[in-house]
Parts: structure tokens; C-alpha cells; sequence
């Protein structure tokens, strides 16, 4: 009888662990149990979800989750950590609930609804190596990662891990940095902060989805050249491609008091572009405008 070949593929690995599990248990059991069934139900389970990640496995205190890329997973991560400190400002420090977490990309091996192998092992030993609240990640996902999302990284060089028999090059999100974005928006700067979010290409063409990327960049080119303004980089206005969230909760991660959003739609030699300019605070629509352009007119095409 032959052997069924081994199913292997190449995945972004994300391990989260809670930090001091049993100190929480012993101080609060029942509490501490519908604390983090909350905090999976309300917070990690969704943005994973939403960063199209699947969890593969989940423990009483920690999950493993796989994601299409490492852009996908270090995301995921940042939104977590971002929105759990967040829920932890009001509380007594020994009752906050902190998370660890790792992320790795490497070769799994795969088993019905679940995943092997190294790639997975390391992500959970970076796991044990990230800060109470912060995140660690191999090396390789920092290479690939490049800079795809605007983030600071701090490069611990290679460290022996647990159980894993090479070194590992280990890099630790510098998420005081982006934590910086919200404290901006807070400190009432002296000129309004703009974010432009990807428009949305409606032509139903997947081919046409460079036009309307050009089209955000473009704007964001323009809105640049305005010295009373200051516009969030298209790395960080990028990451929100493709993502279904809440204007007030997109500004309250970049840290912006104005959100631009718009869709682009190409028929035949004709183009359509629809803008609307939101703050952030009450949601409401400050401006809205449609554009129809001939294509051969479109670099005629500005922002007002």
C-alpha cells in the first residue's frame, strides 16, 4: 500500500498567548475565564477573521492562527495589541489582561484542519520571547514584510529557542511607535491630519484594480502638496485594502481627524470617480463629489 504524500505549503504562522495565565487563574478563576472569552469572542477571534487569518488551534489561554501572507499576520497582530491596550486603560493593572505574540513564516505541514512543523514551532517559541503586550517576529518575516506596513522594528539579532535546533533571528515590533499615531491625533496638532483610503475599484475587472490604487496614490500626491495639511503615508493608508472597518475606528488607529474614501468605475472610454470626505469623530460627511471623466482626460483629473 502506498503512503499518501504529505500535504506541505508555505504559511504565516501567528501564536498569542495570554500573559500570566495561572497568577490570573489563581487570583480570579471564573472571572478570569469569562474575561478571556470575551476577549476572544469581542477582539481576537473577529480581527483575525478580518485580516482573513483562520485559527487551527486554540487553548484555554493562547490560539494559533494561519494567514495568506506575512502582511496579513503582522497586521492582525499591531490591531490586537493596539485595541487590547486600549481595553486595559481603565483597569487595575492586576486585573489587565496582556497578550504575547509570535509570528513566523515557514513550511507546515498539513493535516486535515491542522497545521505542523517548524513553522509553527517557532511562531509559538517567539511567542515566549515577546514582551508582555508587544510582538516578536523570525527574521524571514521581517525580510518579506520589507516595508508594507509602516512600522519600526527592533532587531534582536539570532537567539537560541527552545526546542528549535537553528538559531533564529528574532525582531520586536516597536509598537510605541505606532501608538504614537493615536496620541497624535489626541494632542489637537495645529493643522487637521487626512487619511485616503484605498478607493474601490466598482468596474468588476480585477484587472482594473491598478487603476484605482494609482488613483488613491495620485490623491494622496496631491493632498501632499498642501502645506495646511498633513496626509498619512500610503503604506499605513494601504493596509486598510479590502478591509470592511468603521471610518472612526480607521481614524482612531492612523490617528487622523479626516477620513477620504471613493470608488473608481471604468465603462468603456468613460471613467467614473466618487469621493467623500468624512470626520472622523461624528462620521459625518463633510464633502462629497463625482467625477466623469473620458479615460484620455484622466491625468487632468485633481483633487479640490
Amino acid at each position: 500500500m502506498v503512503e499518501s504524500a504529505v500535504q506541505r505549503r508555505l504559511a504565516a504562522i501567528l501564536a498569542a498567548d495570554v500573559v500570566g495565565y495561572s497568577r490570573l487563574m489563581g487570583h480570579d478563576e471564573m472571572g478570569t475565564l469569562t474575561t478571556l472569552r470575551a476577549l476572544r469572542a469581542e477582539l481576537v477571534d473577529p480581527k483575525i477573521a478580518e485580516h482573513m487569518g483562520r485559527i487551527f488551534k486554540a487553548t484555554g489561554d493562547g490560539v494559533l492562527a494561519e494567514f495568506p501572507s506575512v502582511v496579513n499576520a503582522v497586521a492582525c497582530a499591531v490591531d490586537i495589541q493596539r485595541r487590547l491596550e486600549a481595553r486595559n486603560a481603565d483597569l487595575p493593572e492586576d486585573c489587565a489582561i496582556r497578550l504575547r505574540i509570535g509570528v513566523n513564516l515557514g513550511d507546515v505541514i498539513v493535516e486535515g484542519e491542522d497545521i505542523f512543523g517548524d513553522g509553527v514551532n517557532i511562531a509559538a517559541r517567539l511567542e515566549s520571547v515577546a514582551p508582555a503586550g508587544g510582538i516578536a517576529v523570525s527574521g524571514t518575516v521581517r525580510d518579506h514584510l520589507g516595508n508594507r506596513l509602516d512600522l519600526q522594528f527592533e532587531d534582536m539579532g539570532e537567539q537560541a529557542l527552545k526546542n528549535i535546533e537553528q538559531l533564529v533571528r528574532v525582531c520586536r515590533v516597536r509598537l510605541a511607535d505606532t501608538s504614537a499615531l493615536v496620541h497624535r491625533a489626541l494632542s489637537l496638532p495645529d493643522k487637521p491630519w487626512i487619511a485616503v483610503l484605498p478607493f474601490v475599484n466598482m468596474s468588476g475587472d480585477p484587472e482594473q484594480e491598478y487603476f484605482s490604487d494609482g488613483i488613491t496614490e495620485d490623491i494622496i500626491t496631491e493632498l501632499s502638496r498642501f502645506r495646511s495639511l498633513s496626509v498619512i503615508a500610503r503604506n499605513s493608508s494601504f493596509t486598510y485594502k479590502a478591509r470592511s472597518m468603521k471610518i472612526p475606528d480607521v481614524a482612531r488607529d492612523l490617528g487622523v481627524t479626516y477620513v477620504l474614501e471613493g470608488s473608481v468605475r471604468r465603462a468603456g472610454n468613460r471613467l467614473r470617480i466618487t469621493a467623500q470626505l468624512i470626520e472622523a469623530e461624528t462620521g459625518s460627511h463633510v464633502w462629497a463629489e463625482r467625477y466623469d471623466r473620458e479615460i484620455a482626460d484622466m491625468l487632468r483629473f485633481r483633487t479640490r
